[in-house]
C-alpha cells in the first residue's frame, strides 16, 4: 500500500478521494474478505499439500463463472463453459492427484480451510469487478491497507520467537513491492477492460507459473500430470479467447442487449 502511494506521487497523479467516498463501504470488505482469504490460504498448507491446497483454492473461478449470469449479467456460452471444466481438468492434474492420488482423510481440515480460501477469493474478485470505475491504484491501496493481518498474527504466533535476517527483510520487500503491490493493481485495473469470464481462465495461469517455478527454484518434480496440466489449462485459455464467427457473434450481442434490458 506504501509503495502505490509512492508510486502515485511519483506519477504527480492527485489521490481521487471523491472516487473511493460511495464505494468506501465495499473497498473496506473487499480488504476484510482478501485478509481471510490469505489466513484460510496458508493455514491450510499447515494441514494438507500444496498440490491439494491448490486444487481446492482453483475453486474459485469456477465459482466466479457460475455466479457470473446472475452478478453481471454475463452470457455463459457454450465454449465458455467447456474451457472453463477443461481448464478445471487441467486442474487437477497440475496438482498432481493423479500422479500422487488422492489425499487422506486426516488432511480434511487442510482441504476446507483451501475451499473456504476459495470461496474468499471469489467474493473478492466479484466485488473488484463491481468497483471497476475506481481507480486502480487509489482501489488498491485501501483494499491492501485493509488487509492487515497484524492482530492474526498476534493471537496465533509466538512473535518473541521470529526472526528476520537480511536477505528475509530484502525478499519481503520484493514481495510487498512487487508480487503484490504492483502486481495486485494489474490485476484487478484489467478487470476494467475484460469479462468474468475472461479474468478467470486467465487466472489459471497463476498456479502453473508456480508449478514451474517450484520445479526450478525449489527442484520438486514437475511430473507427467503438471505437464498435462499446463496444456489443458493453456489451450482452453487460448481457445476461449480465438474470435467467435459472425453468427456467434451476433446472438452474444443479442444476449447481452437482452441482459442489459432486464
Amino acid at each position: 500500500a506504501a509503495f502505490l502511494c509512492l508510486l502515485l506521487r511519483w506519477k504527480k497523479t492527485p489521490f481521487q478521494r471523491e472516487a473511493l467516498r460511495p464505494h468506501l463501504k465495499l473497498l473496506v470488505l473487499s480488504g476484510v474478505i482478501m485478509s481471510f482469504n490469505w489466513i484460510t490460504l496458508f493455514e491450510a498448507y499447515n494441514y494438507t499439500t500444496v498440490a491439494t491446497a491448490t486444487l481446492c483454492y482453483y475453486m474459485a473461478p469456477v465459482f466466479v463463472t457460475l455466479a457470473s449470469p446472475f452478478l453481471f449479467h454475463e452470457r455463459l456460452t457454450a465454449r465458455k463453459l467447456l474451457c472453463i471444466l477443461t481448464a478445471l481438468c487441467g486442474m487437477v492434474f497440475v496438482s498432481g492427484v493423479p500422479q500422487s492420488g488422492l489425499p487422506q482423510a486426516g488432511e480434511a481440515k487442510g482441504i476446507l480451510l483451501a475451499l473456504c480460501s476459495a470461496v474468499f477469493y471469489a467474493g473478492d474478485i466479484s466485488i473488484n469487478k463491481i468497483l471497476d470505475r475506481v481507480p486502480t491504484y487509489e482501489r488498491t491501496m485501501v483494499q491492501l491497507a485493509v488487509a492487515i493481518m497484524v492482530p492474526y498474527i498476534l493471537l496465533t504466533v509466538d512473535t518473541s520467537a521470529l526472526t528476520l535476517t537480511p536477505l528475509g527483510a530484502i525478499l519481503l520487500v520484493i514481495v510487498g513491492v512487487f508480487h503484490t503491490g504492483w502486481c495486485y493493481s494489474l490485476f484487478f485495473g484489467s478487470m476494467a477492460h475484460l469479462s468474468a469470464q475472461t479474468v478467470v481462465l486467465f487466472s489459471y495461469i497463476d498456479p502453473i507459473v508456480a508449478i514451474l517455478l517450484s520445479a526450478l527454484l525449489l527442484h520438486e518434480p514437475l511430473g507427467w500430470s503438471g505437464i498435462l496440466g499446463a496444456v489443458l489449462v493453456l489451450g482452453s485459455t487460448l481457445i476461449s479467447e480465438l474470435p467467435v464467427g459472425n453468427k456467434g457473434k451476433q446472438a452474444e450481442q443479442v444476449s447481452c442487449k437482452k441482459a442489459e434490458r432486464r
